[in-house]
């Protein structure tokens, strides 16, 4: 699609597609240097792959971290920003990930959704594609509702998403960004959940790399967790790739069985065993680190742009912003 560079505005109507790690910490840089931010998001809240899933049991409410289970930090800014969730009492070190592993607090979710409150974000509302008018984007998608709207005018578009849905929301308005997403490649997770009545026969509160799990933990042994005994287990990537449409019983079944020959121990009947399938779970990440068009003025971020972790995401979104901010003051200059 054949684009002109229009006129940048020195403040610039941003919607960020995404409302998970990275493109709240896009949003933050852009608001902080006083342009009008717009998050969308599918899901029900903040979270992307820091999300945690809440069920209603006999045992009451139960909360399992389903998504990413810890985060490291070692670049600088990113370890301000700890301090200050620190600060904040919404994340706590959780020494039983190794030195230096960090969780939300009392969810994993907690971060993203203090972040979140800073920002105007749509929930529930599905992005299904953009549109380009009068010189200005506009943002399609589905409500919760059902409805189909458009949203707009901005002057730039931010997608956070894996790069195979980044890739789909670009293609018709930029073929070089969305070349570069399909470039990358995400493995899938399976993750399987379980509550039980009494706490499991074993002093151990996490499992590395055993038969086919990746990660399995006590969920309710991390820093500000309330209620029963609950456990996560992710299974390797190669695994739920191999067994990506298995149903989601079953998967539970299976773990559940890995996850007593893991820790040695005869399992009682779990309260809850459910699984949730993440197609698009962790990238080998590439050393890019976000990618912005001037001509298109869309831009997208990510931590498959970096690596599989948390910290990659934030760092990803902040250099995004930087990238379109140096784009506004060029051209005010």
């Amino acid at each position: 699609m054949n684009m002109h560079v229009a006129m940048v505005p020195a403040r610039l109507r941003v919607a960020v597609i995404g409302a998970g790690m990275a493109g709240l910490s896009c949003a933050d840089r852009l608001a902080c240097a006083g342009h009008c931010v717009a998050l969308f998001d599918k899901g029900r809240g903040a979270g992307g792959r820091m999300s945690t899933r809440r069920m209603q049991t006999a045992l009451g409410d139960v909360e399992f971290d389903h998504g990413a289970q810890y985060f490291t930090v070692r670049d600088p800014a990113f370890m301000a920003q700890v301090a200050r969730w620190s600060a904040r009492g919404v994340a706590a070190p959780w020494p039983v990930a190794g030195t230096g592993a960090w969780v939300g607090v009392p969810r994993m979710s907690a971060v993203v959704r203090d972040m979140a409150e800073q920002h105007d974000v749509t929930f529930g509302w599905h992005v299904s594609g953009l549109v380009r008018r009068d010189g200005a984007w506009f943002v399609s998608g589905e409500c919760a509702g059902g409805g189909r709207e458009q949203r707009g005018p901005f002057d730039a578009v931010v997608v956070s998403l894996p790069p195979e849905q980044a890739a789909a929301i670009v293609a018709l308005h930029d073929l070089s960004l969305a070349s570069t997403a399909l470039a990358a490649r995400s493995q899938p997770c399976w993750t399987a959940m379980f509550a039980f009545t009494e706490k499991l026969a074993t002093a151990r509160d996490c499992v590395r790399e055993t038969g086919v799990i990746n990660w399995a933990a006590r969920n309710s042994a991390k820093p500000g967790r309330r209620g029963p005994e609950t456990w996560v287990v992710q299974a390797k990537p190669d695994w739920s790739a191999a067994h990506i449409e298995m149903a989601a019983g079953d998967v539970a079944a299976r773990m559940l069985g890995e996850l007593g020959k893991a820790l040695g121990v005869e399992l009682p009947e779990p309260t809850v065993a459910a699984a949730h399938r993440w197609r698009y779970a962790m990238s080998s990440g590439s050393d890019l680190g976000a990618l912005w068009s001037e001509t298109s003025r869309i831009g997208i971020c990510g931590d498959w742009l970096l690596g599989p972790r948390v910290e990659n995401a934030w760092v990803s979104g902040k250099a995004l912003a930087s990238m379109m901010l140096e784009t506004v003051e060029a051209a005010v200059a």
